[in-house]
């Protein structure tokens, strides 16, 4: 996030020349910096020598005038400022292609707007906008003042402040070190869905991603991205005196105490983007590409990344199914369904052992299947027990854990239990990815952060998990109970700006070892697991299956599940909102997945229009009344489908 010397010598060359020249002062606003298309318009300006900005859309109002700006210990500018400059507006383009997000080739487009502010005659900030057809980024590029090179952000003065009449859907931050084994915060509580504008959650503010429904305007997005180990991950906290949420830095307590939870800098240098999605109704919100648009690889990947379908054997059956022949068993069943890898869960360093990892390895080679390994996270910041661990948090002994990885054809790895978002926790994050990418590692995040770009900053990125994921149907029947209703959730929130690792889209009936009566049982039809398996997007997936599903799973669902992509083309919005249901479509080279899930409690009849392709047919995947599944050849007249979803069903169209 530091600036080069040479951008220092020019942006301080530039600076001079401003403050040596009056008239480059604006006596008055600039014009709004609006998106290529015109709809997208972003105004900024100075009230009292506060700097502020709004957004607005087709001549509606999405963000009224909020604050800018930012403390530190070189000064407050949040306040006494001067807008000295506004550069004139430049269109921007990248053209880029990812394999582990929602669109494979992205051709971005934005004008961009540098607005430089001044206080007491020093140079304090720009601002650095971009605007897009549907997409505001904006962050700080920071100066020394004086002979002052470094700083810290006490705090910043970036807030949204959304009209009245305008409601949330948001995920509240849990406090610090609680949850299992003081672990907490994981981006793991229930959302808010639909509650009043200027809550708080528990009182700590909300996590990344935030999504508003602005009124009868439509909705808007509200995340950041570019989050790396110079900057700290923010949260969304109500200000009561501002009457807006303003970006809120972690929690003291987080990691349990250690660290500073305010961000340090180098300067000059530049913050991560915020970013603001918005759109008459949520197709902006579930295609937006943002989060990568603005950002940059930090290093080039050492070999070719394999994205792959894979199964787990802890989900269904626990710590016990941490030993050497049921991972040999799971192998020999992610072989049989064509998937390439098989996670194997915590424990495995007392339950396996190094060696027979080994073994196993080099057995799963054998069978196409290679494996990703479970570490724990964990240095001084929780109590959790499960190993390996204190080995991801050192260096040393991560890199010598890595090149024994490289060394038995490791593929990957799964972190879990990190439980903070400061500035030492990002570095970690980042530290874990750079050292693996030089062993040729894929990293998979549990328990932990949002990513914010990472699959296009780190190119051995797999995915994270932040949300309350399929463990939680194992450990309780009221998160079975309600799966249906979380599940028309996660594609419109969380799952729009990142990987969301949830390991779910299980065919048992109960969530127990043997797939019979006792413990919880799955309320959700076999068909919504399919679905489950489109509308969740993660390039790496490792789903709830278990060998016993190849008998007591009907075969058509097994087919499905066997050639589902988990990496995409392309992306739609099809119908729905959060809390009701939700249909999505996909795309894998010509064929378009339309998928569906009904969160209410009573069925959901749609007509649902098609993305023309010139194919009169399909197949369909739907549920009866009463959840029993069937697939079946469809005709397709004028691209409009009938679908009907019962209570905990959904639908899979293949076309």
């Amino acid at each position: 996030m530091n600036v080069s010397a040479a951008d220092f010598r020019r942006y301080f060359f530039a600076g001079a020349l401003l403050m040596g020249s009056a008239s480059c002062v604006w006596a008055s606003a600039p014009e709004p910096l609006t998106g290529p298309d015109g709809r997208l318009k972003v105004d900024v300006t100075v009230n009292d020598g506060r700097p502020e900005y709004s957004v607005s859309y087709a001549g509606k109002d999405f963000i009224v005038s909020s604050p800018l700006g930012y403390v530190s210990d070189t000064g407050d500018f949040t306040r006494g400022l001067t807008l000295s400059e506004a550069a004139a507006p430049e269109a921007v383009a990248d053209s880029y292609s990812l394999p582990n997000i929602k669109r494979s080739h992205v051709d971005y487009k934005a004008n961009r707007r540098t607005y430089s502010f001044t206080k007491d005659g020093k140079r304090a900030f720009d601002l650095i906008l971009q605007v897009g057809d549907h997409d505001v980024a904006m962050r700080y590029r920071i100066y020394p003042q004086g002979d002052k090179l470094a700083a810290v952000i006490e705090e910043e003065g970036t807030s949204f402040r959304f009209p009245e009449g305008t409601t949330v859907y948001m995920c509240p931050q849990s406090h610090p070190m609680g949850g299992f084994a003081r672990t907490a915060p994981s981006y793991e509580t229930d959302y808010e869905v639909g509650e009043a504008y200027g809550r708080n959650g528990y009182g700590e503010g909300y996590t990344f991603p935030c999504l508003f429904k602005v009124g009868d305007q439509g909705w808007a997005l509200v995340s950041e991205t570019g989050v790396d180990g110079g900057y700290c991950a923010s949260r969304l906290v109500w200000d009561p005196d501002r009457g807006a949420y303003r970006v809120g830095y972690p929690q003291k307590g987080e990691m349990n105490g250690l660290g500073s939870e305010k961000p340090g800098l180098a300067l000059p240098s530049e913050t991560p983007w915020r970013t603001i999605t918005v759109g008459e109704d949520l197709a902006p919100i579930v295609e937006t590409t943002v989060p990568f648009d603005v950002v940059s690889p930090k290093y080039k990947a050492s070999k070719d990344y394999e994205y792959t379908k894979g199964t787990w054997s802890w989900i269904m059956k626990m710590d016990p199914s941490c030993n050497f022949d049921e991972q040999k068993r799971y192998i020999d069943f992610a072989s049989a369904m064509g998937y390439g890898t098989v996670l194997v869960d915590a424990l495995w360093d007392t339950q396996i052992g190094y060696d027979k990892i080994g073994e196993l390895a080099e057995y799963g080679r054998g069978k196409g299947v290679d494996l990703y390994l479970w570490y724990n996270s964990n240095g001084y910041w929780n109590d959790a027990p499960q190993g390996p661990r204190g080995i991801m948090d050192n260096s040393r002994k991560r890199r010598a854990e890595m090149d024994w990885m490289r060394k038995n054809g490791i593929k990957g790895i799964k972190v879990d239990f990190f439980g903070g978002d400061k500035q030492e926790m990002m570095r970690l994050y980042e530290d874990i990815l750079t050292d693996a990418n030089d062993y040729g590692i894929m990293v998979i995040f549990h328990g932990c952060t949002l990513p914010r770009g990472w699959e296009r900053m780190y190119p051995n990125y797999a995915s994270s998990e932040a949300v309350l994921a399929s463990e939680n149907l194992h450990f309780s029947q009221g998160r079975c109970d309600r799966e249906a209703y979380d599940a028309t959730i996660h594609p419109f929130v969380r799952n729009t700006v990142g990987s969301m690792d949830f390991g779910g889209s299980a065919l048992n009936r109960y969530w127990n070892a043997t797939n019979t009566p006792g413990g919880n049982v799955k309320r959700t039809s076999d068909v919504f697991s399919l679905a489950t398996a489109v509308l969740y997007q993660s390039g790496v997936q490792h789903f709830a299956l278990a060998p016993n599903n190849l008998s007591d799973a009907p075969e058509w669902a097994i087919d499905f599940m066997k050639g589902v992509p988990t990496t995409w083309d392309d992306v739609r919005y099809i119908a729905g909102e959060p809390g009701k249901y939700v249909v999505l479509a996909r795309r894998k080279g010509n064929t378009w997945y339309y998928a569906g899930v009904n969160g209410l409690k009573q069925p959901v009849e749609l007509t649902i229009d098609l993305i023309p392709d010139g194919k009169g047919e399909g197949t369909l995947y739907s549920d009866s009344k009463t959840l029993e599944g069937s697939v079946k050849n469809v005709k397709i007249k004028k691209d409009r489908l009938k679908v009907s979803m019962p209570e905990n069903g959904g639908f899979v169209l293949i076309r």
